[in-house]
């Protein structure tokens, strides 16, 4: 019985190894392909948010999470339990405006950069931008716009990543089969 549990461990583990490989092989591609960092960060923003067109369907699925109150609650269902589902990583949810309409998630770390190290040529790139666009699409889907851009956040020797994110308004029902909100 616990050999079964090991190998399914094992599994994961592998699962997620092979996705950050194949990951970096795909940001590889894109730097050759496109002639500057801002073009790279502009497709892995867009190939993110067809990902999360997409995989907000899966995540209602899987989940079984209601409808969403408020902003604030959809925060703690983004990092508590999506980020966990997908990512295995839960970040914190901090630096709330007053006016409780953006907000960051903070990512302690993140297995996206795993075994990566950028060249100096490669200063402006955004390499887990792809983040971005999957939290762009998925809630948008739902009906809801918002802004999400990374930011670094360096606390020597460990440097973390924050996500921020800033509502923008509910967005149209045009294309959403699901309303969070």
């Amino acid at each position: 019985m616990s050999r079964q549990s090991n190998r399914t461990t094992d599994s994961k583990k592998m699962n997620a190894e092979l996705f950050t490989l194949t990951y970096g092989a795909l940001v590889t591609q894109l730097c050759k392909d496109y002639e500057n960092d801002e073009e790279v960060n502009k497709q892995l923003d867009k190939m993110g948010y067809n990902i999360g067109v997409r995989l907000i369907e899966d995540f209602l699925a899987r989940s079984s999470v209601g409808r969403c109150q408020d902003f604030r609650e959809t925060a703690d269902v983004i990092a508590k339990v999506a980020f966990k589902m997908y990512l295995g990583i839960t970040p914190s949810v901090t630096n709330w405006s007053p006016a409780g309409d953006e907000f960051s998630l903070i990512l302690e770390s993140n297995p996206l950069v795993d075994f990566v190290e950028l060249p100096d040529n490669h200063t402006s790139l955004v390499y887990s931008n792809l983040l971005c666009g999957v939290l762009r699409g998925a809630l948008e889907m739902v009906q809801m716009a918002v802004d999400v851009k990374f930011s670094n956040i360096s606390s020597l020797p460990k440097v973390q990543m924050a996500v921020d994110v800033k509502f923008s308004n509910i967005s149209s029902p045009k294309r959403c089969r699901w309303q969070w909100m």
